[in-house]
């Protein structure tokens, strides 16, 4: 099954994003939409592309004199007819969100605002203002690879149907590969390469060897402009190191005590710059499942670096070194399945939970997602491309002891093989480019 043929990698501006209607949507009915995710993911591109028409009114306060002009008179900033107001990287100018307040009061006709930011300006300490019934909150990540495949978000409704036609057949060539890949490689291996390239538009149609510059450079220009915006952060050092130390960290529950040991900072200093790096979208956290009185259950988050492309650069990875060492592989392509999931789950029209379980006896689930309705999805990750029933024990008994047996279960373990295979009633093995497939 051939999911695109070999083609050059898309273009961002010709990339379908999966948001793209749900914004359009809100833009009927909310006075303001807030379009947020990590810089260069492709939100002025998205934001530009909705009306393609002189109707809407664009601003981007990266530049420096519109940047003057909203800091002297937000008010007057804001002030405009019956279109649609574009205002790029809102976060630069926090004063900004009082004056579409009153905007949209005097004037509470849907479709008034679209704002784009690069952090969760809900973060900042110089907000007082927060939209609270005014605005509509939309993510927008990276690309996820079903989005350059040009393939709509329908994961985990075929994972409910437990539909798997056309996915009995070897890794089909994803975007861009023949110029980045060299070639067909095994499942694993295009996962890897996948997820060390990571998913931000600009870096892929670079070449392999470019590909950790992108990143590097990506990190130092946060560092200097966008981190100033929303915290004080005095020591750019430990910031930097801070990074490294979360990058071998992600994917494992989150202890701050265990962080902080590897830094010469205070938890108080610790905890501040690990909000301000979620403030910027670079780490997330995964909520543990907690649907349950079972008083076993663990309580911990799990870390996670929203792009694999960065962890493997600022790790310093080699794709050779990679495939063959398991612990790196499996961590790398966790980390890349759950960016996929994300992707999956806010394109949804109501979006549920993803979150992660796992008890005091080392019972563990990657990923456990529920759905609007009530469904739930237990997932595990597998870098390798065997698997045995002994990968699905944890599933077989977070089914029997934590689902309802009233309520639809579904376990799957993705992994870089290529046959779908059951393994008993709702309990599948199944490639991962059903992540991506149409």
């Amino acid at each position: 099954m051939t999911l695109i043929p070999p083609l050059a990698v898309p273009r961002s501006d010709a990339v379908v994003r999966w948001k793209a209607a749900a914004v359009l949507d809100v833009l009927t009915s909310r006075r303001v939409v807030l379009l947020s995710g990590a810089r260069q993911c492709g939100k002025t591109t998205l934001a530009k592309s909705l009306h393609p028409s002189a109707e809407v009114i664009y601003r981007t306060l990266d530049d420096v004199a519109l940047m003057a002009a909203a800091q002297a008179d937000p008010h007057g900033f804001v002030l405009h007819g019956s279109e649609l107001m574009v205002i790029d990287e809102v976060q630069r100018v926090p004063a900004l969100l009082q004056a579409v307040k009153k905007d949209v009061d005097d004037n509470p006709a849907p479709g008034r605002f679209l704002l784009t930011g690069s952090a969760n300006i809900q973060s900042a300490p110089q907000v007082l203002e927060s939209l609270a019934g005014r605005v509509s909150h939309q993510r927008l990540r990276p690309f996820a690879v079903g989005e350059m495949a040009g393939v709509a978000p329908v994961f985990m409704d075929r994972v409910l149907r437990e539909d798997w036609a056309g996915l009995n057949s070897s890794f089909a060539t994803v975007p861009g590969a023949d110029r980045w890949a060299g070639g067909a490689f095994s499942g694993k291996d295009t996962v890897l390469k996948l997820a060390m390239r990571g998913a931000y538009p600009e870096v892929q149609p670079l070449p392999e060897k470019s590909v950790r510059r992108w990143h590097m450079d990506y990190l130092t220009a946060l560092m200097a402009r966008d981190l100033r915006d929303i915290a004080q952060i005095r020591r750019k050092d430990s910031m930097n190191k801070l990074l490294e130390v979360l990058a071998a960290w992600s994917c494992k529950l989150m202890d701050v005590s265990a962080i902080g040991a590897q830094l010469a900072l205070s938890r108080p200093t610790l905890e501040s710059y690990i909000n301000a790096l979620e403030a910027l979208y670079l780490v997330e956290r995964v909520r543990p499942w907690s649907n349950t009185d079972y008083a076993r259950v663990g309580r911990q988050d799990k870390l996670v670096l929203t792009d694999t492309g960065l962890t493997a650069s600022l790790l310093r990875w080699q794709f050779d070194r990679v495939r063959l060492d398991a612990d790196q592989s499996g961590k790398l392509i966790e980390g890349f399945v759950y960016a996929q999931l994300a992707a999956q789950l806010d394109a949804q029209d109501e979006p549920g939970a993803l979150t992660h379980y796992r008890d005091r006896e080392q019972r563990e689930i990657d990923f456990v997602l529920e759905t609007h309705d009530g469904a739930t999805l237990g997932i595990e990750v597998k870098a390798g491309s065997a698997v045995s029933a002994d990968s699905f024990k944890h599933l077989a008994w977070f089914r029997q002891r934590m689902v309802s047996p009233n309520d639809r279960f579904v376990g799957l373990v993705l992994y870089t093989g290529d046959q779908v295979l059951r393994f008993g009633e709702h309990l599948w093995a199944v490639p991962m480019h059903v992540l991506w497939s149409a």
